[in-house]
């Protein structure tokens, strides 16, 4: 079987452990990855609890999110914790530590010079003892109300609060992890890969019918994971730049022959929601192409990431001059659904859930 065909086995079969329309063949493929959209809750439920909590994943699973989302970033001794980003100062009480002031430190992130502190300097006992708070508290006060009630989760905690929902509920509910700064990890001596793959085989979950997306917007992790497991796997891409690791650009490799490539070593694609529905004249564009390319290839593709604050909306979808208030989001989730996405990560996945009919 050639590569191409083994994406495409392997997404059927991740399709039908999640509960969507197995295909047979690529034509069929060209129909879209499902006829109902995934809803993945970003971080979990990130417009309302502080992100990447167990808080937030119990609340987005509660408002109907199929996948949860965490990103993944690696500690001193080893292990996979769920952040935003290794630099941990927006996001926990690490500043207010007395402890642990002298950790202060800058460190080069993917060519950029970042000051704070990095989970790659601490134990994960360490990171225990720190308390999550929310990262955009101007524009989330009522999440801001939980800060301090939840510790930074592991990707196995999420795994198994993932899996003791699923058993509740009678549904299945997945993990899309993102390996997050996988080069710059890899390049201190942490590579994630291993670890994960390790962590997906220890609960089952390595296989091409895994409840699990395996995303980064670097090339080599993912093409080094695809060598560790069969989980089926997303490559991100963003408007501008490209991946730290190859000498490409995310506009490139979204063309038509971009998405062939990207087809040898993933299962889907998931670009920024604007590089399917753009701005237009201050207002919701027609769609690109970038979902029929996508499908053509092979390609299931899943925009990242819808909000519903005026602040993240095109000012045509703004209701009133509050950065904070919700504006018309449900114009986005109809336009990205009517173009045809396999699903959408949003911050308000039941928001998201109710779009969706």
């Amino acid at each position: 079987m050639d590569i191409t065909r083994r994406t495409l086995a392997a997404a059927a079969a991740a399709a039908a452990v999640a509960g969507l329309p197995a295909r047979a063949a690529a034509p069929d493929f060209k129909q879209g990855f499902r006829k109902t959209p995934l809803i993945i809750g970003h971080r979990g439920a990130s417009g309302e609890r502080p992100e990447s909590t167990l808080a937030a994943f119990r609340l987005a699973i509660a408002e109907g999110a199929d996948f949860i989302e965490p990103d993944l970033v690696v500690t001193k001794d080893g292990h996979l914790v769920v952040r935003h980003e290794n630099e941990i100062s927006q996001t926990t009480d690490v500043a207010l530590r007395p402890e642990f002031e002298n950790r202060l430190t800058t460190r080069q992130i993917q060519g950029q010079g970042v000051s704070g502190w990095f989970t790659e300097d601490f134990t994960l006992e360490e990171l225990k003892t720190l308390r999550c708070r929310e990262r955009l508290p101007k524009l989330r006060p009522e999440s801001a109300r939980f800060n301090g009630q939840e510790a930074i989760p592991t990707y196995q905690e999420v795994i198994d609060l993932a899996k003791a929902e699923s058993a509740r509920l009678k549904r299945v509910i997945g993990t899309y992890p993102e390996m997050k700064h996988a080069s710059y990890f890899a390049g201190i001596g942490l590579p994630m890969e291993g670890r994960l793959a390790d962590i997906l085989k220890a609960n089952g979950l390595d296989g091409a019918n895994a409840p699990v997306f395996i995303q980064c917007f670097d090339v080599l992790p993912l093409k080094t994971i695809m060598t560790l497991c069969q989980a089926p796997r997303i490559q991100l891409v963003s408007p501008e730049g490209g991946p730290t690791d190859v000498t490409l650009r995310y506009k490139d490799m979204v063309s038509a022959s971009g998405m062939k490539a990207i087809a040898t070593y993933a299962n889907g694609v998931g670009p920024d929601w604007s590089m399917v529905i753009p701005t237009v004249d201050g207002g919701i564009g027609a769609a690109t192409s970038l979902v029929a390319d996508a499908h053509a290839a092979g390609l299931a593709v899943h925009p990242w990431t819808v909000r519903a604050e005026n602040f993240f909306l095109p000012p045509k979808q703004r209701i009133g001059t509050d950065p904070a208030a919700h504006g018309d989001v449900d114009a986005v989730y109809r336009a990205l659904y009517a173009a045809g996405v396999d699903g959408l990560f949003s911050d308000f996945p039941g928001l998201a859930v109710k779009a969706r009919g």
